[in-house]
């Protein structure tokens, strides 16, 4: 059985330029039993982060020095693979999109709910949690996942591919051989309020089959059922 540490061993940190949230963000989260740090700016931001020793960051979008999208850029670029939670008062798609696409696990729209982020730092911790506890590498043929490192390899060779697209992948093989719907993928891997469309599951297989499968034509590993969706065969 996996076994979760408790909040007082994570360190949560906040980059948020609004001192009032900031200030209600801390309070709450040591109130819940997390150490909490805080920066004002995307670029004290970044340098904490930089320090090591953050299990997650709650970041604002828009920020003084460097916006949140640049900064968590920053991070994966750099293979910093810390959870981030966005917040942003911009609730357009394409924003949110955006910030899954450059590797977010959440986007949550100001106003929130101090109760439902709380829950949400909750379930990307626990994810979080899981996916390091699961340390040895899943292999399929030639192809090896390791979800602690977020790396792929195909005969040996690094494959690089996006924070969506290894989110994609993995939420196939954690299905164990299950055919998962379109609906279902995007639900696991966007969360069920984002609004995409069936073609764009499909093109993050397509983008998959390209960098993993042998043929790509003839996939082997990443495998469509027809009418239904689709299935990681190991």
């Amino acid at each position: 059985m996996l076994r979760f540490p408790p909040p007082a061993t994570r360190t949560v940190l906040v980059i948020e330029d609004d001192s009032s949230i900031a200030m209600g963000l801390e309070m709450n989260l040591t109130a819940e039993g997390y150490r909490v740090l805080v920066a004002e700016d995307g670029e004290r931001g970044l340098e904490l982060a930089r320090g090591g020793g953050i299990d997650l960051l709650i970041l604002d979008v828009m920020l003084p020095r460097l916006n949140g999208f640049e900064l968590i850029r920053t991070l994966r670029a750099e293979h910093d693979v810390v959870p981030v939670i966005l917040l942003s008062a911009r609730g357009a798609e394409m924003d949110k999109v955006m910030g899954l696409e450059l590797g977010a696990e959440d986007y949550i729209t100001k106003p929130f709910g101090l109760a439902e982020l709380l829950a949400r730092v909750k379930a990307v911790l626990r994810r979080d949690a899981i996916a390091r506890a699961d340390t040895a590498a899943l292999r399929a043929g030639t192809v090896e996942v390791n979800p602690a490192t977020r790396e792929v390899r195909k005969s040996g060779a690094l494959v690089e591919l996006t924070a969506t697209e290894f989110d994609v992948l993995l939420c196939l093989i954690e299905a164990s051989g299950r055919v998962l719907s379109r609906e279902q993928i995007q639900a696991r891997v966007w969360g069920p309020t984002h609004h995409g469309t069936p073609r764009t599951i499909d093109n993050f297989i397509l983008q998959l089959r390209s960098k993993l499968e042998d043929d790509p034509a003839a996939p082997r590993h990443i495998v469509t059922v027809r009418g239904v969706g689709y299935r990681f065969v190991a």
